[in-house]
Order: structure tokens, then C-alpha cells, then sequence
């Protein structure tokens, strides 16, 4: 029997668990994927909204606001790299100069702070590169960035290390009212008992809370199509530049990342599978065209990879905070979920207290995770140093991204482990770069077989029957002869 019983491992399941660790708890984080980060915390615009964008009294605008100002501490601890780059929404005429001042005055009751409304050639004299067609901009400066899933990850293994269990595979098919709680069901026959539950199911969260009695909530997916450039391109802007929104949202946008890449995206698309993350020759186009309206010299021949996410709206266009009988349902976790996630964490806990959850402070709580060494940021001095400790952080694997043997094997022992190549790739970048894995690839393998004590052959990309290996090389005519 434990506490609480975390359904979901994306970013707002796996701080919430994090911060369940504060107290002395018991905590379960139930993840349908064979890994943690496998949804909208994977594939997303990476970007730590101001805050001046939602409607005002909404719980998107309450927990945007408050987790933009909790993001910094949060990844600090969690040895996340995070930089307050700030933000500009574009006005290409009068029409949108007017939908900028509106978002001024909404940020203004929003209580974001150090927002101003620059002009045309203010705002080209920040940012060089922005078109000559850019009539006004609204700045601010709270806005960031942050890598999602490497936050992920963090979080979870954090509250890992101070005790939290992480079970993947686990998908909740049902869920029965007990005495002291819920008897929670996974599709592979595994139960498990919580006197909590938190509900964090992203596009699932719907379905999940159905399975515990409340049929009110309808998520369907929405998609965005992205591109990402080569680090070489990941100057050409310092903030991340957004066009006026829409219904849809926040329109195509042009940022650089935290690892010294430049994104373009997303393309909003309604849909009804929710797992449908193919992409379209059509949305690449459209990201492509619209970035360039922002930035005309954005060198789209410096495209090393596309991908498309999925968000999970909800019909009313709001979080979901709704706690009743030993439940927290956390559903409609959209944008901007990324930013507003180490609030929505907190307030989780303070709900979960009002529901008579115990919450005796852990006095072993450690909130800075130790995390491994990054080659690529290091200084040669201490690259030797490292290296003389421990050889393996001498072989570089992948050379796009300048990853060695040492961090590769390091993630597959930390938690949360990585346990195919696609974990291996969001833990060290080991095939992020240039080449897409082209020459790390084979070596990322061999190197899971090795630590995992597996067959090469067994080894996945993204666990299930993802192989990177149909089976062993047979004999050649030669070798037989």
C-alpha cells in the first residue's frame, strides 16, 4: 500500500512526485511507456512562457506566472540548464500592434513582470535579424528556456533518489474504490493499492479519470509539427520570437535552445488520435514559411531533423485541478503546462493535504540531485582530469555532439535508467547532432547490450518491439566454404 499513487511520469507527474518526496510519504509513479517523458513533456516548444497570453483569473495565467518565477530554483537544483532569454511577441502592422497592447494589459492584471511595448527598430536593435516588416513588439524579459525531458528526467530521478518508485509498462486500465483508498489495475495484470491517487495521465487523464468515476472531462489531442536546426544556426536570435496568437495558440515560433540549437514551431492541427505524431510535408512547409515571415534569413537548409508533438486540450480550455474522494485530477495540462509545472506540483501537494493526505516534512529530503559530468561543457583541464579518473570519458561516441562512452554509461545506471537507444539519446544527446545518430548509433548499442547484460539483438530504440536488430548476421558463402 503506498501514499499516493502518481499516474503519469511527464513533467507535471514527475515534479509532483519530487515534491511528494518533501514528506514523509510513500510515493508510486505509474507510467503506461517504457520510459519517463514518452508524451507532450518529449515533444514540445521547450519554452518558459511570462505568462501574459492567459486570460486573466484562469488557472493557466495563476500557475504560468508562479512556476516562471519557480523554474529557476527548480532547475538549479535538478542541474537542468535553464536561461531567462526573454520573449517578444511581433506585430507585422496595426492589427496585431492592437493584439499586442491587449497582452501588455492582460500580462499587466497577470502580474508578469518587466513587460514594454518596443517599436519596430527597438526591437531590431536587440534582435538584427528580425524582418524589416516587424512594426512593434511586446518584450518580456521573464521569458526562458528549458529542455522538457532532460527537466523530466531529472525530476523523476530526484524523487527517485529520495525514494519514490518508478514502475513503466504500467498502463491503468482500471481503478476500484477501497477502504483506504484505490486498488489501481495495469493492462499486464499488476495491481497496486494507494491510499491517494494523483491523475497526471496527460492525453490519457480523461480516461483515467473516467475510470474513477468522473466522465465530465473530454482531452483531445492537438499537434504541432516542428523544425530544428543545426547549433550553427542557434545565434541567429537570442529571444524566442513569437507571432501573435490565435485560437489555436501561440503560433509559429523562432528560438534558439538550450543546447545551442534554433527551433521553429509548432503547427496547431486538432485530432482524434492521441497518438498520432506523424508529420506533414504541408505543417513543415507552414512552420517554414511562417518563421521565415519573423526571421527572413532563418537558413532552413540547416534543418537536421523534424518532429511533431501532441498537447492535450481540454474542452475548456483550462487546467483541471479537481480533487475529490482520495483523488487529484490534473487534466488539460497544455500550454504553457512546461512553465506553470513546478506550481501545479506544489499546489498538487497542498491539495492532497486538504483531502487528509499526512504531510510530516522528510527531514532526509535531498533536493539537489547529484547529476554525471557533461564532457562537451568542461574545460579541457578538468576533461583530463575526468578522464584520468575514468577512461571511458575519453571515447567520444558521438562526435556531433561531443558524448562519451562515460556519460552513455552513467545514464544507464542513474535514475531513472535509460533502457533503449531513445533513453540513452534524451539523457546525453548521444545522436541529437548533425548526423541523427548515423555514426553513434551502432556504438549506443553495443554499449546497452554490455551494461544491460542483454543480447545486441535485444536492444530497442523505444522499448515494446522497436529492435534495433532483426537477429545475428548469418555466415557468409565464404565462412561456410
Amino acid at each position: 500500500m503506498y501514499d499516493v499513487a502518481v499516474i503519469g511520469a511527464g513533467v507535471v507527474g514527475s515534479l509532483t512526485a519530487r515534491a511528494l518526496t518533501r514528506y514523509q510519504l510513500s510515493v508510486a509513479v505509474l507510467e503506461r511507456a517504457e520510459d519517463v517523458a514518452m508524451g507532450t513533456s518529449k515533444a514540445n516548444s521547450a519554452i518558459v512562457h511570462a505568462g501574459f497570453d492567459a486570460p486573466e483569473g484562469s488557472n493557466k495565467a495563476l500557475f504560468n506566472v508562479r512556476g516562471n518565477a519557480m523554474m529557476e530554483e527548480t532547475a538549479h537544483e535538478l542541474g537542468v540548464p535553464f536561461q531567462r532569454n526573454g520573449s517578444m511577441v511581433l506585430a507585422f502592422g496595426p492589427e496585431d500592434e492592437e493584439k499586442i497592447q491587449e497582452l501588455y494589459e492582460r500580462g499587466q492584471k497577470n502580474g508578469v513582470p518587466g513587460l514594454c511595448i518596443l517599436t519596430g527598430d527597438q526591437a531590431r536593435e536587440t534582435e538584427p535579424a528580425l524582418s524589416p516588416d516587424v512594426t512593434a513588439a511586446l518584450l518580456a524579459p521573464t521569458g526562458g528556456i528549458v529542455c522538457p525531458y532532460e527537466l523530466t528526467i531529472a525530476a523523476c530521478g530526484n524523487a527517485m533518489d529520495n525514494g519514490a518508485a518508478l514502475l513503466t509498462g504500467f498502463e491503468v486500465t482500471g481503478a476500484e474504490r477501497t477502504a483506504e483508498g484505490w486498488r489501481l489495475s495495469a493492462r499486464d495484470g499488476r495491481t497496486l493499492d494507494a491510499r491517494f491517487v494523483v491523475n497526471a495521465a496527460g492525453l490519457y487523464a480523461d480516461q483515467v479519470a473516467a475510470l474513477m468515476g468522473d466522465e465530465s472531462l473530454h482531452i483531445h489531442p492537438r499537434r504541432g509539427e516542428y523544425l530544428l536546426l543545426d547549433r550553427k544556426e542557434g545565434r541567429t536570435v537570442s529571444h524566442t520570437l513569437f507571432q501573435t496568437p490565435s485560437v489555436m495558440g501561440k503560433g509559429v515560433l523562432v528560438t534558439p535552445t538550450v543546447d545551442g540549437n534554433l527551433l521553429l514551431g509548432p503547427t496547431s492541427v486538432d485530432l482524434a488520435d492521441k497518438e498520432d505524431l506523424s508529420s506533414t510535408a504541408e505543417g513543415l512547409a507552414q512552420v517554414a514559411k511562417l518563421a521565415s515571415r519573423s526571421v527572413p534569413s532563418v537558413a532552413l537548409r540547416s534543418v537536421i531533423t523534424s518532429f511533431a508533438g501532441l498537447r492535450a486540450c481540454e474542452d475548456g480550455h483550462d487546467f483541471v485541478l479537481r480533487a475529490e474522494n482520495h483523488a487529484l485530477h490534473l487534466a488539460g495540462i497544455e500550454s504553457p503546462g512546461l512553465s506553470a509545472a513546478p506550481a501545479l506540483a506544489e499546489e498538487a501537494v497542498r491539495l492532497l493535504g486538504e483531502m487528509g493526505c499526512p504531510l510530516t516534512p522528510n527531514p532526509d529530503f535531498q533536493p539537489v540531485r547529484p547529476h554525471s559530468p557533461v564532457f562537451r561543457r568542461m574545460d579541457n583541464a578538468a576533461r583530463a582530469a575526468l578522464i584520468q579518473q575514468d577512461p571511458r570519458y575519453g571515447r567520444v561516441v558521438c562526435r556531433c555532439e561531443t558524448v562519451t562512452e562515460g556519460e552513455i554509461v552513467a545514464a544507464i545506471h542513474q535514475n531513472p535508467p535509460a533502457r533503449d537507444v531513445d533513453g540513452i539519446k534524451r539523457r546525453t544527446r548521444s545522436g541529437m547532432g548533425r548526423c541523427q545518430g548515423g555514426f553513434c548509433g551502432p556504438q549506443v548499442v553495443e554499449i546497452l547490450a554490455r551494461e544491460l547484460g542483454i543480447p545486441m539483438e535485444q536492444v530497442t530504440k523505444m522499448g515494446g518491439g522497436s529492435r534495433m536488430l532483426a537477429g545475428p548476421l548469418g555466415e557468409t558463402e565464404e565462412e561456410k566454404a
